[in-house]
């Protein structure tokens, strides 16, 4: 525990082999792909997959997009930026139709995979039937909503048609949840068949400036440079060693204390802890903000993967249960503990941009006992027997409370468990290792789809500026199932009729200030409506030696998303 805990709870009474590291080249990069030897990755949640598709973990978007990229890609300022076509699409070029049913993107000339072979437009109209193919489990559907066809009428270009107006038309390929896959590569895994072409998930033949040379789920990827990558004398560093497992703790000392490491990546670590290792000098803490946000997803249905999401949570189907247990929440306590300067207190699911961010749910950072308390009395909740825990009609107050294994997380953990016992609540705490918590094992009954809990802790983020992909992700049809391989981010399974229609809405409203509107109403239907209790603005943590140059940390993107351009400094 943090000291810092520790004097957040005051009065509270507390129950409770791998491949070998050869040392980087010092000289100063000049433009020769391979000169500077060896780049190393920390990341401690350690990814399953490197196909994007079949995980919708930020760490396995992460260690697939040295290899995988989409067309365009979002800056650090979330701003698009053409990547593998000519130009971004809009109605002023001319490559977004006038009534607004379909998209033109025009690839590259001369743009090649890994392997050799050409990238053309066929590629990118098979990663749309890759996705929406029956039985696929696609962990990013929600992006190829409204898609209806992809037309292609030359090698270069492809037309993407909806089934309604669609103004916003860039939901999908933009950012690395949605990469281009090789059709050659994928031809066999569609549908049901994804999940079982291990050949082609870990090891997927990409256009990015690395190639994989071997993967091992749930612990470490090796790459090298890709001698067909379109940029001459890119990428400085020769192969790439991402290694999983471990912990924020591990990582962090493994860069600014020791410098065995080049970069660690997601250092959820509280800042009187981070702090410290960064005035050793060896390296720097970097930080973005986004729309990143830390929150406690509340199980509607009865826990455990065997539940069919029709069986009612007995105790969470109690809206007024909800509403106490963040009420009795301190968001400001548990930003100061666990993020310092890189958190906020947030409200809102949808934190920004600023235009996003609804203004009517401000106060919450504000922890309320009384009136926690108050709510429970009166939804018939009574301690009745005196042992601190409140029951109604024979089924008692007790929750299960999931999340990765995390310092941060533990924390917070420990901190909600002794606020719930204060208005009532028992709570059995759990944690899974991040590869497991956050990984595509269908098999496994501890994955944040699976929500094997009453409540879980986790961060989630919009894939870009506009939400709609990101809040059709608590539609009715996102929820997780056996039927669509356990993927889907309606993992409370909550179901409105009233959300989906108002989801539809957007999805065919036109002006930036009018989505807005739509997309803060949204927001307030989850967070009012306790589907969802946001707890921390996050801002994303990493850090890197003082050794590595070009490093522009992005939170709309991949962290590594111009990993081409980082090189080793001189001493």
């Amino acid at each position: 525990m943090t000291a810092r805990l520790a004097r957040a709870l005051g009065a509270i009474v507390i129950a409770s082999a791998f491949w070998a590291i050869a040392p980087g080249d010092s000289h100063a990069a000049d433009g020769q792909r391979g000169q500077d030897g060896q780049l190393r990755l920390f990341y401690w949640q350690a990814p399953s997959t490197l196909n994007p598709y079949l995980s919708g973990g930020i760490k396995d978007v992460e260690a697939a997009s040295p290899v995988l990229e989409p067309l365009a890609r979002l800056s650090p300022e979330g701003e698009m930026i053409p990547w593998l076509v000519q130009r971004i699409p809009t109605a002023e070029n001319g490559d977004v139709a006038e009534d607004m049913r379909s998209i033109t993107w025009r690839l590259k000339p001369g743009l090649v995979w890994s392997d050799g072979s050409q990238v053309t437009s066929s590629d990118i109209a098979f990663t749309h039937r890759y996705c929406t193919a029956p039985g696929a489990g696609c962990a990013q559907a929600e992006s190829f909503r409204d898609i209806d066809r992809i037309e292609t009428p030359d090698v270069q270009t492809a037309i993407i048609h909806f089934t309604t107006p669609k103004p916003y038309p860039y939901s999908a390929f933009v950012g690395p949840q949605t990469p281009i896959l090789q059709a050659a590569q994928f031809a066999e895994c569609l549908g049901p068949a994804a999940a079982g072409c291990s050949d082609a998930n870990f090891a997927p033949i990409g256009t990015g400036p690395y190639r994989v040379t071997e993967f091992r789920p749930g612990d470490a990827a090796l790459f090298e440079a890709n001698d067909r990558f379109r940029t001459p004398g890119k990428p400085a560093f020769a192969t790439v060693m991402l290694k999983g497992g471990g912990s924020a703790m591990a990582a962090g000392r493994a860069v600014l204390e020791t410098g065995e490491f080049d970069y660690a990546w997601n250092l959820q670590l509280a800042p009187d802890v981070l702090g410290p290792m960064e005035a050793r000098g060896r390296g720097q803490v970097v930080t973005a903000f986004s729309t990143l946000v830390e929150r406690l997803a509340f199980n509607l249905r009865e826990p455990g993967e065997s539940a069919t999401g029709d069986a009612p949570n007995d105790v969470l189907a109690d809206r007024a249960v909800r509403r106490a247990l963040a009420l009795a929440l301190d968001r400001s306590i548990m930003s100061e503990i666990g993020y310092g300067p890189a958190g906020r207190p947030a409200c809102n699911i949808l934190p920004g941009p600023p235009l996003y961010a609804s203004d009517a749910n401000s106060g919450c950072e504000r922890q309320d006992m009384k009136a926690a308390r108050a709510l429970l009395d009166s939804s018939g909740w009574i301690d009745s027997d005196g042992d601190g825990v409140r029951e109604r009609a024979g089924q008692e107050l007790e929750l299960t409370f999931l999340t990765s294994t995390n310092a941060v997380r533990q924390d917070f953990q420990t901190l909600a468990k002794e606020w719930w016992r204060q208005i009532g609540a028992r709570t059995e705490l759990r944690a899974v290792e991040a590869a497991v918590f956050f990984g595509g094992d269908s098999g496994s009954p501890d994955t944040l789809q699976k929500f094997n809990a009453d409540i879980q802790m986790y961060a989630g983020a919009s894939d870009g500026p506009d939400p709609e992909a990101y809040l059709s992700g608590w539609s009715c049809d996102s929820a997780p199932n056996p039927q669509n391989g356990w993927q889907g981010r309606n993992i409370g399974h909550w179901c409105d009729p009233a959300y989906d229609a108002l989801l539809a809405q957007l999805s065919s409203t036109t002006g930036t200030m009018d989505r807005a509107a739509i997309a803060r109403t949204l927001n307030d239907m989850l967070v009012q409506q306790y589907v969802v209790v946001p707890l921390i603005d996050r801002g994303r943590v990493s850090a890197h030696t003082n050794s590595l140059g070009g490093v522009r940390i992005n939170a709309w993107d991949s962290e590594l998303w111009n990993i081409a351009d980082w090189h080793r400094l001189s001493d």
